[in-house]
């Protein structure tokens, strides 16, 4: 098991996969300074996907009963680390709850908080990605490739209410195992009765190539896989073929992004328009950093900070 050194100053912790090669670790101390958040230092725990549960809860405990440490931020782990801890955290956030994962860990009044933030951070990114009044406009169909937990809270954001009418009509998540779908379906089949939800099996790239085939012009198809970053590859051959006219979303903000390069060899013939994960990156970073250091309207700092990672 692992063994964790007490914290000598105000530490946030990214529990992660690779987390020593994230851009993160260069930006953070700049970040800090911007924020006036004085000798605050950040530092990785790595995990194997789907580590042992009493890893996870290792962690946290460590992090709960460590005065100086803050908080973390967790990326991949999300899902698998809410199912083997959430009994450890005095409160948990209504996404958390719906979603049944966690991105952000933090303390508050004693407390241990775990929030998903990434409904609130897919949205900060898809708003500046996505036309307003997009699926009144053109009804295209969603496909997200991966059925984990940015999976789950983009269909979430997607489908909320207050949107009205302006909601896809119809969802695909393709997923290579099944127990990630099924789980995905018990959360989503139900939550907006405007849109149809299919949860496909998908093994291969080849069977997400057949996927992508089938959506109409005006789609948007998104990487949630990992695959690029945490791992070689991408879930599509370079056979594949993007609708016309669509959206194409790489999450992935660093790695090879093999899918990255996939949409941008068709973007001109097919009139795409292609986005890495660099939003996306910015918003789900600062929304985790604002709740473990208790920052008020951290939007305010976002092109400043945004900014400031660009030219590191």
């Amino acid at each position: 098991m692992a063994k964790y050194e007490k914290a000598t100053q105000p530490t946030m912790y990214f529990i992660g996969v690779t987390t020593g090669s994230s851009s993160i670790m260069k930006v953070f101390p700049k970040w800090a300074e911007a924020l006036g958040l004085k000798d605050a230092v950040i530092k990785g725990m790595d995990f194997v996907p789907h580590a042992n549960p009493e890893e996870y809860r290792e962690a946290v405990e460590f992090i709960k009963n460590d005065p100086l440490s803050l908080g973390a931020l967790v990326t991949t782990h999300k899902i698998d680390l809410y199912n083997a801890c959430k009994d450890q955290f005095d409160y948990l956030d209504p996404f958390a709850l719906q979603l049944g994962e966690l991105s952000s860990i933090s303390k508050k009044d004693g407390k241990l908080c775990g929030h998903a933030k990434d409904p609130i951070t897919s949205g900060l990114a898809l708003e500046d990605f996505v036309p307003a009044n997009y699926w009144t406009d053109y009804d295209g169909d969603v496909l997200i490739l991966g059925a984990g937990g940015s999976a789950l809270s983009m269909s979430v954001y997607f489908t909320q209410e207050k949107f009205g009418e302006n909601v896809p009509k119809h969802i695909i998540i393709a997923n290579r195992s099944q127990p990630r779908l099924d789980a995905a379906k018990e959360i989503l089949e139900n939550v907006n009765p405007k849109t149809k939800f299919e949860f496909l099996l998908s093994p291969t790239p080849a069977d997400n190539d057949k996927v992508l085939a089938s959506l109409k012009p005006h789609s948007v198809i998104v990487n949630a896989t990992g695959l690029g970053k945490d791992g070689p590859g991408s879930p599509l051959t370079d056979a594949c073929q993007f609708p016309k006219d669509s959206l194409v979303w790489e999450l992935n903000y660093r790695g090879e992004r093999l899918f990255l390069q996939q949409a941008q060899a068709q973007a001109e013939e097919k009139n795409l328009r292609v986005e890495a994960g660099w939003v996306y990156f910015i918003h789900g970073w600062t929304q985790v950093i604002a709740e473990v250091f208790h920052i008020d309207h951290i939007e305010t700092e976002v092109p400043k900070l945004s900014e400031i990672a660009k030219n590191i």
